[in-house]
């Protein structure tokens, strides 16, 4: 397979100029070249097959070491325009960056394969989609972009009819973390990776794409690119409204995405669109639909069980990557939190013992395609998207921010949005445990100037007069001895519930400072036996942490300096006046 875009074909001459491959493989996305680089990888150790009778069609793969999250610190935003980039990413100027990736990728193929990847992010035949094409050595990236994408023929010939793609380039190098960047730039469509193998530095469809250079994107051509879950909810009536959600990494995003109705309400049906992320765009009649740009699922393993999440939990027991895993004696995969089985060996591929650490990696994944979701709608190939009715914020905290709350307006949500804030997780690399902003969950993946980024979000408000309602959820929410006062899992339908039902203008609540709060008997929670004084503390705010919460916010607005939209700052002190009296 080759190609008739001239601009394609150049490029990939180039970059074989540059790094020097011994071979070029145009990928086609068959399932035959799946299999056949599956083999390639189980030949040469870096694939291990996994027990063929309790999980047909799975395999682990162990990664470097040093080589196991995302690294915030060593990706990079590059423009000529620092402001445009913002203090919220790190800035390197284009020349600088090409120069210092380019002594890198020289020669860097030398002995390896170069895999021309096209892929689509989005239904093949949506107008909402974008193409991309990475070129890479790894053939790790080449499975997992298989399962993650719209990958291969379609995809390149659609590349062909547009003749508008982004460029993505990556070499694993040498896997050290003192050669090792990610670097965007999106005035140019194009991205820059080298010396990672791990999913998001080197799945440059996802995170590099799908988030930084598509957020630019947006900006641009007037829709959203976000770090959110979409899913569908379906009343016994069969009505059914979709919701699209953002919570910071490892927070709960897979889990809420693959919910399973409770027995009470059993009748009730959860339809899985996206875990991760969702584009947002304005359809004619005003009304904001969502596609989810990948086909598959890249999922913390971790906590991973019957109980956490029941469709995410059988959907891996076939067809599906480990990374960074342990396994069994019997070569089943295991990690914490599984609840059944002992390891026998670790993630580093060494001899479990207990005292020596985790037998997974915290932050081990499991690649997957979508279509092996029971929950899965086919609605996540809708060309057109679905509506969306709500916007959901949330993070982990464990105390100040009630269960759910209501945005007073689509200004004020933005307000709330860019309020987020949660504890660190695995997913990055870094302290565990800590509290950091993270507005829109979107952190580490805007392409741009946060105070653009809320501008854009609050320009919406102009455009319709029928936008989603906003959201704000927190299922981590603890007393003094560090006990959830949730139950949390299947139980949160029951608060999507009370959100559609405001949605629809069906159920009362009561005004706050900060937001709309459930009424004492708004939401369905009589068989749930919480004393009354926990659900006081689930629906209620504390005046004195909010006040503190708020200031503490104000200073995070004012480093933005003249750049911050003056309606956020309106919104802002609205609340905090509110909060006053």
């Amino acid at each position: 397979m080759t190609t008739k875009n001239q601009e394609l074909a150049a490029w990939v001459s180039d970059v074989a100029a540059l790094t020097q491959p011994d071979r070029l493989v145009w990928c086609d996305g068959s399932e035959a070249e799946y299999q056949q680089i599956v083999d390639l990888m189980l030949g040469d150790g870096s694939l291990s097959p996994l027990n063929s009778e309790t999980h047909p069609n799975c395999y682990l793969h162990l990664s470097d070491p040093q080589d196991v999250a995302r690294v915030e610190h060593l990706t990079f935003i590059c423009s000529d325009d620092k402001a445009a980039v913002g203090d919220n990413n790190n800035w390197m100027p284009v020349a600088d960056a090409k120069q210092k990736m380019n002594d890198l990728y020289a020669g860097c193929m030398r002995g390896r394969t170069m895999y021309v990847i096209p892929y689509c992010m989005g239904p093949i035949d949506s107008p909402y989609s974008r193409c991309g094409v990475e070129l890479t050595d790894s053939p790790y990236v080449v499975i997992n972009m298989k399962l993650m994408t719209r990958m291969g023929a379609r995809a390149l010939t659609r590349i062909e009819k547009e003749g508008k793609f982004v460029k993505g380039l990556h070499s694993t190098g040498e896997l050290d973390p003192e050669r090792r960047f990610i670097m965007h730039f999106p005035e140019e469509l194009s991205i820059m990776s080298y010396g990672s193998g791990y999913g998001g530095n080197a799945l440059l469809g996802k995170k590099c794409h799908a988030l930084r250079i598509a957020s630019w994107q947006a900006r641009q051509e007037g829709w959203l690119a976000e770090h959110m879950l979409i899913l569908g909810l379906e009343s016994p009536e069969g009505e059914t409204h979709y919701i699209a959600a953002a919570f910071p990494s490892a927070c709960g995003k897979t889990n809420l995405a693959m919910l399973i109705p409770p027995e009470k309400f059993k009748d009730w049906k959860v339809w899985t669109l996206g875990d991760d992320i969702a584009w947002l765009h304005m359809d004619t009649e005003g009304q904001l639909r969502a596609i989810n740009p990948e086909a598959g699922y890249f999922g913390v393993v971790p906590g991973t069980n019957a109980k956490t999440n029941r469709n995410a939990y059988d959907m891996i027991q076939q067809d599906t990557i480990f990374t960074n895993v342990g396994k069994t004696a019997d070569d089943q995969p295991w990690w914490e939190d599984k609840k059944h089985g002992e390891p026998s060996v670790d993630w580093k591929g060494n001899s479990y013992a207990a005292a020596n650490g985790p037998a997974a990696h915290p932050n081990s994944r499991f690649t997957v395609s979508a279509t092996g979701n029971k929950a899965y709608s086919s609605l996540a190939e809708a060309p057109e998207g679905v509506p969306i009715s709500a916007i959901v914020f949330g993070g982990r905290r464990r105390e100040l921010a009630p269960l759910v709350y209501q945005a007073k307006s689509w200004e004020h949500g933005v307000l709330i949005g860019a309020g987020v804030a949660s504890e660190t997780t695995a997913a990055a690399t870094g302290e565990v445990g800590l509290v950091r902003r993270d507005p829109m969950a979107m952190k580490p993946f805007c392409g741009y100037n946060f105070a653009d980024y809320w501008s854009h979000w609050l320009s919406f408000a102009g455009r319709t007069d029928t936008l989603p309602k906003i959201f704000h959820v927190n299922w981590f929410r603890q007393n003094e001895d560090g006990d959830f006062l949730w139950p949390g899992f299947g139980e949160n339908l029951r608060v999507l519930q009370w959100i559609i039902q405001r949605c629809k203008g069906e159920v009362g609540a009561k005004e706050t400072a900060i937001g709309y709060l459930p009424n004492e008997h708004g939401l369905d929670i009589a068989d749930l036996n919480i004393e009354p004084a926990v659900w006081e503390s689930l629906t209620s705010i504390n005046d004195d942490q909010w006040r503190q919460e708020m200031t503490e916010f104000g200073s995070y607005l004012d480093s933005f300096g003249d750049r911050l939209p003056p309606e956020l700052r309106k919104q802002h002190q609205q609340v905090l006046s509110a909060l006053a009296s």
